[in-house]
Protein backbone atom coordinates (compact mmCIF):
# COMPACT_ATOMS: atom_id res chain seq x y z
CA UNK A 1 0.00 0.00 0.00
CA UNK A 2 1.27 3.48 -0.89
CA UNK A 3 1.54 6.44 1.49
CA UNK A 4 -1.55 8.65 1.42
CA UNK A 5 -3.41 11.60 2.93
CA UNK A 6 -7.19 11.35 3.17
CA UNK A 7 -9.43 14.23 4.21
CA UNK A 8 -13.20 13.92 3.81
CA UNK A 9 -14.95 16.58 5.89
CA UNK A 10 -18.45 16.47 4.35
CA UNK A 11 -21.33 16.38 6.85
CA UNK A 12 -23.94 13.94 5.52
CA UNK A 13 -27.62 14.39 6.35
CA UNK A 14 -29.37 11.19 5.27
CA UNK A 15 -33.04 10.19 5.15
CA UNK A 16 -36.59 11.13 4.31
CA UNK A 17 -37.56 14.81 4.19
CA UNK A 18 -34.09 16.00 5.22
CA UNK A 19 -34.02 18.54 2.37
CA UNK A 20 -36.15 20.72 4.66
CA UNK A 21 -33.02 21.21 6.77
CA UNK A 22 -31.01 22.84 3.96
CA UNK A 23 -31.35 26.37 5.32
CA UNK A 24 -30.19 25.54 8.82
CA UNK A 25 -27.25 23.58 7.42
CA UNK A 26 -26.19 26.54 5.25
CA UNK A 27 -26.38 28.76 8.33
CA UNK A 28 -24.38 26.23 10.37
CA UNK A 29 -21.55 26.45 7.85
CA UNK A 30 -21.51 30.23 7.76
CA UNK A 31 -23.55 31.06 4.67
CA UNK A 32 -25.44 34.37 4.61
CA UNK A 33 -26.15 34.96 0.92
CA UNK A 34 -26.70 31.88 -1.20
CA UNK A 35 -26.55 30.97 -4.88
CA UNK A 36 -29.27 28.34 -5.36
CA UNK A 37 -28.05 26.36 -8.36
CA UNK A 38 -30.12 23.70 -10.11
CA UNK A 39 -31.12 22.27 -13.45
CA UNK A 40 -34.85 22.71 -13.67
CA UNK A 41 -37.35 20.19 -14.89
CA UNK A 42 -38.33 17.67 -12.25
CA UNK A 43 -36.64 19.49 -9.36
CA UNK A 44 -38.93 22.45 -10.02
CA UNK A 45 -42.06 20.50 -10.95
CA UNK A 46 -41.81 18.24 -7.90
CA UNK A 47 -41.73 21.19 -5.52
CA UNK A 48 -38.21 20.35 -4.31
CA UNK A 49 -36.78 23.76 -5.24
CA UNK A 50 -39.66 25.47 -3.43
CA UNK A 51 -39.01 23.37 -0.30
CA UNK A 52 -35.34 24.27 -0.34
CA UNK A 53 -36.16 27.95 -0.86
CA UNK A 54 -38.58 27.84 2.06
CA UNK A 55 -35.91 26.33 4.30
CA UNK A 56 -33.42 29.04 3.29
CA UNK A 57 -35.97 31.75 4.00
CA UNK A 58 -36.85 30.15 7.35
CA UNK A 59 -33.17 30.34 8.30
CA UNK A 60 -33.24 34.08 7.57
CA UNK A 61 -30.84 33.90 4.65
CA UNK A 62 -30.85 35.65 1.27
CA UNK A 63 -30.59 33.74 -1.98
CA UNK A 64 -30.20 34.25 -5.71
CA UNK A 65 -31.30 31.56 -8.19
CA UNK A 66 -29.42 30.19 -11.19
CA UNK A 67 -31.09 27.28 -12.97
CA UNK A 68 -30.48 25.72 -16.34
CA UNK A 69 -27.73 23.16 -15.68
CA UNK A 70 -27.72 20.51 -18.41
CA UNK A 71 -26.41 16.94 -18.27
CA UNK A 72 -22.69 17.11 -19.12
CA UNK A 73 -22.60 20.66 -17.66
CA UNK A 74 -21.27 23.44 -19.87
CA UNK A 75 -18.68 26.14 -19.28
CA UNK A 76 -21.00 28.96 -20.40
CA UNK A 77 -23.28 28.62 -17.37
CA UNK A 78 -20.23 28.37 -15.10
CA UNK A 79 -18.96 31.74 -16.36
CA UNK A 80 -22.45 33.17 -15.83
CA UNK A 81 -22.52 31.82 -12.28
CA UNK A 82 -19.09 33.23 -11.44
CA UNK A 83 -20.12 36.69 -12.65
CA UNK A 84 -23.39 36.50 -10.69
CA UNK A 85 -21.65 35.41 -7.47
CA UNK A 86 -19.16 38.26 -7.67
CA UNK A 87 -21.83 40.84 -8.51
CA UNK A 88 -24.19 39.73 -5.72
CA UNK A 89 -21.61 39.03 -3.00
CA UNK A 90 -22.53 35.34 -2.73
CA UNK A 91 -20.75 33.48 0.07
CA UNK A 92 -22.30 30.00 -0.21
CA UNK A 93 -23.46 27.79 -3.10
CA UNK A 94 -26.41 25.42 -2.67
CA UNK A 95 -26.56 22.74 -5.37
CA UNK A 96 -29.89 20.95 -5.82
CA UNK A 97 -29.69 18.13 -8.33
CA UNK A 98 -27.42 15.35 -9.53
CA UNK A 99 -23.76 15.22 -10.42
CA UNK A 100 -24.05 17.77 -13.23
CA UNK A 101 -25.50 20.43 -10.94
CA UNK A 102 -22.97 19.69 -8.21
CA UNK A 103 -20.04 19.76 -10.67
CA UNK A 104 -21.23 23.07 -12.09
CA UNK A 105 -21.55 24.44 -8.55
CA UNK A 106 -18.01 23.34 -7.74
CA UNK A 107 -16.65 25.07 -10.84
CA UNK A 108 -18.48 28.28 -9.92
CA UNK A 109 -17.27 28.03 -6.33
CA UNK A 110 -13.64 27.72 -7.43
CA UNK A 111 -13.87 30.31 -10.21
CA UNK A 112 -15.50 33.01 -8.08
CA UNK A 113 -12.47 33.37 -5.79
CA UNK A 114 -9.85 32.90 -8.52
CA UNK A 115 -8.24 35.74 -10.47
CA UNK A 116 -7.76 33.74 -13.67
CA UNK A 117 -9.98 31.63 -15.91
CA UNK A 118 -11.71 28.82 -14.01
CA UNK A 119 -10.80 26.49 -16.91
CA UNK A 120 -7.19 26.55 -15.61
CA UNK A 121 -8.37 24.07 -13.00
CA UNK A 122 -9.62 21.76 -15.76
CA UNK A 123 -6.18 21.89 -17.39
CA UNK A 124 -4.43 20.46 -14.32
CA UNK A 125 -4.18 23.31 -11.79
CA UNK A 126 -5.23 22.09 -8.32
CA UNK A 127 -8.16 23.87 -6.67
CA UNK A 128 -6.92 25.24 -3.33
CA UNK A 129 -9.69 27.75 -2.51
CA UNK A 130 -13.41 27.91 -3.23
CA UNK A 131 -16.68 29.18 -1.87
CA UNK A 132 -18.34 26.63 0.45
CA UNK A 133 -20.86 24.29 -1.17
CA UNK A 134 -23.84 22.31 0.08
CA UNK A 135 -25.88 19.79 -1.89
CA UNK A 136 -29.32 18.22 -2.02
CA UNK A 137 -28.82 15.09 -4.11
CA UNK A 138 -31.51 13.93 -6.56
CA UNK A 139 -29.66 11.21 -8.51
CA UNK A 140 -27.41 8.47 -7.09
CA UNK A 141 -24.63 8.21 -9.67
CA UNK A 142 -21.70 10.58 -9.90
CA UNK A 143 -20.71 10.66 -6.22
CA UNK A 144 -19.96 14.37 -6.52
CA UNK A 145 -21.84 14.95 -3.27
CA UNK A 146 -18.83 13.59 -1.37
CA UNK A 147 -15.91 13.92 -3.75
CA UNK A 148 -13.19 16.52 -4.42
CA UNK A 149 -13.86 16.29 -8.16
CA UNK A 150 -15.77 18.14 -10.87
CA UNK A 151 -16.20 17.53 -14.61
CA UNK A 152 -17.18 20.31 -17.06
CA UNK A 153 -17.49 20.48 -20.85
CA UNK A 154 -15.83 23.52 -22.43
CA UNK A 155 -17.98 24.77 -25.28
CA UNK A 156 -14.85 26.05 -27.01
CA UNK A 157 -13.89 22.77 -28.66
CA UNK A 158 -16.41 20.67 -26.71
CA UNK A 159 -13.74 19.16 -24.46
CA UNK A 160 -14.92 17.41 -21.31
CA UNK A 161 -12.31 17.55 -18.56
CA UNK A 162 -12.03 17.13 -14.79
CA UNK A 163 -10.65 19.18 -11.92
CA UNK A 164 -9.94 18.29 -8.31
CA UNK A 165 -9.14 19.69 -4.87
CA UNK A 166 -10.34 19.19 -1.31
CA UNK A 167 -11.55 22.81 -1.33
CA UNK A 168 -14.53 21.75 -3.47
CA UNK A 169 -15.66 18.87 -1.29
CA UNK A 170 -19.17 19.87 -0.15
CA UNK A 171 -19.40 21.13 3.43
CA UNK A 172 -22.64 19.17 3.75
CA UNK A 173 -24.74 16.92 1.56
CA UNK A 174 -28.38 16.06 2.08
CA UNK A 175 -29.24 12.58 0.81
CA UNK A 176 -32.93 11.65 0.71
CA UNK A 177 -33.35 8.38 -1.23
CA UNK A 178 -37.04 9.13 -1.74
CA UNK A 179 -36.08 11.96 -4.10
CA UNK A 180 -34.75 9.35 -6.55
CA UNK A 181 -37.95 7.27 -6.67
CA UNK A 182 -39.42 9.23 -9.57
CA UNK A 183 -36.37 8.78 -11.82
CA UNK A 184 -36.96 6.97 -15.12
CA UNK A 185 -35.51 3.46 -15.22
CA UNK A 186 -32.90 4.56 -17.78
CA UNK A 187 -31.51 7.26 -15.49
CA UNK A 188 -31.46 4.89 -12.55
CA UNK A 189 -29.56 2.32 -14.63
CA UNK A 190 -27.11 5.01 -15.78
CA UNK A 191 -26.46 5.83 -12.13
CA UNK A 192 -25.87 2.20 -11.18
CA UNK A 193 -23.42 1.86 -14.10
CA UNK A 194 -21.55 5.03 -13.17
CA UNK A 195 -21.15 3.82 -9.59
CA UNK A 196 -19.78 0.47 -10.79
CA UNK A 197 -17.36 2.36 -13.07
CA UNK A 198 -16.07 4.45 -10.15
CA UNK A 199 -15.36 1.22 -8.31
CA UNK A 200 -13.63 -0.48 -11.25
CA UNK A 201 -11.46 2.60 -11.90
CA UNK A 202 -10.06 2.20 -8.40
CA UNK A 203 -9.89 -1.59 -8.51
CA UNK A 204 -7.61 -1.50 -11.56
CA UNK A 205 -4.42 -0.64 -9.72
CA UNK A 206 -0.73 -1.33 -10.16
CA UNK A 207 -0.20 -1.13 -6.37
CA UNK A 208 0.30 -4.44 -4.59
CA UNK A 209 -1.11 -5.60 -1.24
CA UNK A 210 -4.25 -3.45 -1.06
CA UNK A 211 -6.60 -6.08 0.33
CA UNK A 212 -8.58 -3.68 2.55
CA UNK A 213 -9.64 -1.39 -0.28
CA UNK A 214 -10.04 -4.37 -2.65
CA UNK A 215 -12.59 -5.84 -0.26
CA UNK A 216 -14.38 -2.51 0.20
CA UNK A 217 -14.70 -2.13 -3.57
CA UNK A 218 -15.86 -5.71 -4.02
CA UNK A 219 -18.54 -5.31 -1.36
CA UNK A 220 -19.88 -2.14 -2.97
CA UNK A 221 -19.88 -3.76 -6.42
CA UNK A 222 -21.86 -6.69 -5.06
CA UNK A 223 -24.31 -4.25 -3.49
CA UNK A 224 -24.90 -2.62 -6.86
CA UNK A 225 -25.36 -6.00 -8.57
CA UNK A 226 -27.97 -6.89 -5.94
CA UNK A 227 -29.80 -3.58 -5.61
CA UNK A 228 -29.72 -2.41 -9.24
CA UNK A 229 -32.22 -4.96 -10.58
CA UNK A 230 -34.40 -4.59 -7.49
CA UNK A 231 -34.85 -0.87 -7.99
CA UNK A 232 -35.35 -1.21 -11.75
CA UNK A 233 -38.15 -3.70 -11.05
CA UNK A 234 -39.66 -1.62 -8.23
CA UNK A 235 -38.75 2.08 -8.45
CA UNK A 236 -40.46 2.79 -5.10
CA UNK A 237 -38.22 0.41 -3.16
CA UNK A 238 -36.88 2.95 -0.65
CA UNK A 239 -34.43 0.53 0.98
CA UNK A 240 -32.83 -0.38 -2.34
CA UNK A 241 -32.67 3.31 -3.26
CA UNK A 242 -31.02 4.06 0.10
CA UNK A 243 -28.34 1.40 -0.38
CA UNK A 244 -27.59 2.63 -3.90
CA UNK A 245 -27.41 6.27 -2.78
CA UNK A 246 -24.94 5.56 0.01
CA UNK A 247 -22.91 3.21 -2.19
CA UNK A 248 -22.66 5.97 -4.80
CA UNK A 249 -21.12 8.31 -2.25
CA UNK A 250 -18.75 5.64 -0.90
CA UNK A 251 -17.67 4.74 -4.43
CA UNK A 252 -16.36 8.22 -5.17
CA UNK A 253 -15.31 10.02 -1.99
CA UNK A 254 -12.05 8.05 -2.41
CA UNK A 255 -12.27 6.01 0.78
CA UNK A 256 -11.94 3.02 -1.58
CA UNK A 257 -9.05 4.55 -3.50
CA UNK A 258 -6.49 5.55 -0.88
CA UNK A 259 -3.03 4.04 -0.89
CA UNK A 260 -3.27 2.72 -4.45
CA UNK A 261 -2.77 3.91 -8.01
CA UNK A 262 -6.00 4.25 -9.96
CA UNK A 263 -7.05 3.92 -13.59
CA UNK A 264 -9.64 6.41 -15.03
CA UNK A 265 -8.94 5.55 -18.66
CA UNK A 266 -12.53 4.33 -19.10
CA UNK A 267 -13.79 7.70 -17.92
CA UNK A 268 -11.42 9.56 -20.21
CA UNK A 269 -12.52 7.57 -23.27
CA UNK A 270 -16.16 8.06 -22.31
CA UNK A 271 -15.80 11.81 -21.79
CA UNK A 272 -15.11 12.22 -25.49
CA UNK A 273 -18.30 10.32 -26.35
CA UNK A 274 -20.49 12.39 -24.05
CA UNK A 275 -18.82 15.62 -25.19
CA UNK A 276 -19.41 14.82 -28.87
CA UNK A 277 -22.81 13.14 -28.69
CA UNK A 278 -24.15 14.43 -25.34
CA UNK A 279 -24.92 10.86 -24.30
CA UNK A 280 -25.67 10.02 -20.66
CA UNK A 281 -22.39 9.39 -18.87
CA UNK A 282 -23.46 6.04 -17.41
CA UNK A 283 -24.70 4.82 -20.79
CA UNK A 284 -21.36 5.74 -22.35
CA UNK A 285 -19.48 3.90 -19.61
CA UNK A 286 -21.58 0.77 -20.21
CA UNK A 287 -20.17 0.67 -23.74
CA UNK A 288 -16.63 1.77 -22.88
CA UNK A 289 -15.77 -0.40 -19.87
CA UNK A 290 -15.94 -3.88 -21.46
CA UNK A 291 -13.89 -2.65 -24.43
CA UNK A 292 -11.19 -1.08 -22.26
CA UNK A 293 -11.01 -4.09 -19.95
CA UNK A 294 -10.77 -6.53 -22.85
CA UNK A 295 -7.91 -4.49 -24.36
CA UNK A 296 -5.83 -4.08 -21.19
CA UNK A 297 -6.69 -7.38 -19.47
CA UNK A 298 -3.33 -9.06 -20.13
CA UNK A 299 -1.48 -6.24 -18.32
CA UNK A 300 -2.56 -7.94 -15.06
CA UNK A 301 -4.81 -10.84 -15.85
CA UNK A 302 -5.03 -11.95 -12.20
CA UNK A 303 -6.54 -8.62 -11.19
CA UNK A 304 -9.37 -9.19 -13.66
CA UNK A 305 -9.64 -12.85 -12.66
CA UNK A 306 -9.86 -11.85 -9.00
CA UNK A 307 -12.79 -9.48 -9.50
CA UNK A 308 -14.44 -12.03 -11.78
CA UNK A 309 -14.25 -14.67 -9.06
CA UNK A 310 -14.96 -12.55 -5.99
CA UNK A 311 -17.66 -10.27 -7.41
CA UNK A 312 -19.22 -11.95 -10.44
CA UNK A 313 -19.05 -15.51 -9.10
CA UNK A 314 -16.99 -16.88 -11.97
CA UNK A 315 -15.07 -20.09 -11.35
CA UNK A 316 -11.38 -19.35 -10.83
CA UNK A 317 -9.18 -21.26 -13.28
CA UNK A 318 -5.64 -20.93 -11.90
CA UNK A 319 -4.23 -22.86 -14.86
CA UNK A 320 -5.81 -20.42 -17.31
CA UNK A 321 -6.82 -17.25 -15.43
CA UNK A 322 -7.46 -15.48 -18.73
CA UNK A 323 -10.62 -17.55 -19.12
CA UNK A 324 -11.82 -16.36 -15.71
CA UNK A 325 -10.92 -12.77 -16.52
CA UNK A 326 -12.85 -12.90 -19.80
CA UNK A 327 -15.84 -14.44 -18.04
CA UNK A 328 -15.88 -11.55 -15.58
CA UNK A 329 -15.83 -8.95 -18.34
CA UNK A 330 -18.65 -10.84 -20.04
CA UNK A 331 -20.62 -10.88 -16.78
CA UNK A 332 -20.23 -7.10 -16.47
CA UNK A 333 -21.44 -6.60 -20.04
CA UNK A 334 -24.43 -8.89 -19.48
CA UNK A 335 -25.31 -7.09 -16.27
CA UNK A 336 -25.39 -3.59 -17.74
CA UNK A 337 -27.38 -4.91 -20.69
CA UNK A 338 -29.87 -6.54 -18.28
CA UNK A 339 -30.64 -3.20 -16.63
CA UNK A 340 -31.24 -1.46 -19.95
CA UNK A 341 -27.86 -0.01 -20.88
CA UNK A 342 -26.42 0.09 -24.43
CA UNK A 343 -23.46 -2.18 -25.18
CA UNK A 344 -22.13 -0.89 -28.52
CA UNK A 345 -21.68 2.23 -30.66
CA UNK A 346 -24.90 1.70 -32.57
CA UNK A 347 -27.05 1.46 -29.45
CA UNK A 348 -25.29 4.48 -27.99
CA UNK A 349 -25.78 6.57 -31.14
CA UNK A 350 -22.04 6.91 -31.82
CA UNK A 351 -20.53 6.63 -35.31
CA UNK A 352 -17.55 4.66 -36.55
CA UNK A 353 -16.47 7.50 -38.84
CA UNK A 354 -16.02 9.76 -35.80
CA UNK A 355 -13.37 7.53 -34.19
CA UNK A 356 -10.42 9.63 -35.53
CA UNK A 357 -12.07 12.76 -34.10
CA UNK A 358 -12.60 11.05 -30.72
CA UNK A 359 -8.98 9.87 -30.60
CA UNK A 360 -7.62 13.30 -31.56
CA UNK A 361 -9.63 15.07 -28.85
CA UNK A 362 -8.78 12.42 -26.25
CA UNK A 363 -5.04 12.26 -26.86
CA UNK A 364 -4.20 15.80 -27.98
CA UNK A 365 -7.03 18.05 -26.77
CA UNK A 366 -6.36 20.53 -23.97
CA UNK A 367 -2.59 20.23 -24.37
CA UNK A 368 -2.24 16.47 -23.97
CA UNK A 369 0.88 14.79 -25.34
CA UNK A 370 -0.67 12.05 -27.49
CA UNK A 371 -1.54 9.58 -24.77
CA UNK A 372 -3.65 8.98 -21.66
CA UNK A 373 -2.30 7.24 -18.60
CA UNK A 374 -3.90 5.02 -16.01
CA UNK A 375 -3.75 1.27 -15.29
CA UNK A 376 -2.06 1.07 -18.71
CA UNK A 377 -0.65 3.98 -20.73
CA UNK A 378 -2.62 4.25 -23.97
CA UNK A 379 -1.38 5.97 -27.11
CA UNK A 380 -3.45 7.02 -30.12
CA UNK A 381 -3.30 3.57 -31.72
CA UNK A 382 -4.42 1.92 -28.48
CA UNK A 383 -7.33 4.33 -28.15
CA UNK A 384 -8.38 3.78 -31.77
CA UNK A 385 -8.43 0.02 -31.26
CA UNK A 386 -10.44 0.35 -28.05
CA UNK A 387 -13.07 2.52 -29.73
CA UNK A 388 -13.24 -0.05 -32.53
CA UNK A 389 -13.97 -2.76 -29.95
CA UNK A 390 -17.14 -0.81 -29.13
CA UNK A 391 -18.58 -1.15 -32.65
Amino acid sequence: MDNFDFYSPTHFVFGKDRENEAGQMIKKFGGTKVLLHYGGGSAVRSGLIDRVKASIEKAGLEYIELGGVQPNPLSGLVYEGIELCRKEGIDFIMAVGGGSVIDSSKAIAAGTVYDGDFWDFYCGKEIEEALPIGTVLTIAAAGSEGSPDSVITNEDGMMKRGASGDAIRPRFSILNPALTQTLPAFQTACGVTDIIAHLYERYLTNTKEVEVTDRLIEGLMMTMIHEGPRVIENPDNYDARANIMWAGMMAHNNSCGVGRTQDWNSHQLEHELSALYNVAHGAGLAVVMPAVFTYVMKHDVMRFAQVASRVWGCSMDYNNPELTAKAGIGALKNFVKSIGMPVNFEELGAKEEDIPKLVEALCYGNGRDGSVNGFVKLDTEDCRKIYELML
